[in-house]
């Protein structure tokens, strides 16, 4: 099996919070969603908050579109995407999609 890192994005400095009722089915529908790809979860990841680049021009604060991550386990990429299909980030709340891809090894020399 491989591992796949999957995004959370959505729009930056989005202000329209869901309301109680959205939320509450949202959790619970993601809940639901972790419990059926529980063998398949490394990293339950979590949201993530502001972001400070770091460069060789210093420490900035800027804004990008990513909201949270998480690590699973697939056969292979088409089947990790998969996983995702109608998932409640983009089918329920008002995240924009989930951005699927392979952690790949670290080169040897």
């Amino acid at each position: 099996m491989a591992k796949f890192m999957a995004i959370y994005t959505g729009t930056p400095g989005a202000t329209a919070q869901p309301d109680p009722d959205t939320i509450a089915r949202g959790m619970q529908a993601w809940g639901e969603w972790m419990a059926r790809h529980a063998g398949q979860i490394i990293d339950a990841g979590g949201p993530l908050g502001k972001t400070r680049k770091v460069s060789a021009a210093g420490i900035t604060d800027i804004q990008n579109n990513v909201a949270g991550y998480i690590i699973v386990e697939a056969e292979d990429h088409e089947a990790a995407a998969l996983m995702f299909e109608g998932h409640p980030h983009f089918s329920i709340f008002p995240g924009d999609a989930v951005e699927v891809m392979p952690c790949l090894p670290i080169p040897t020399a």
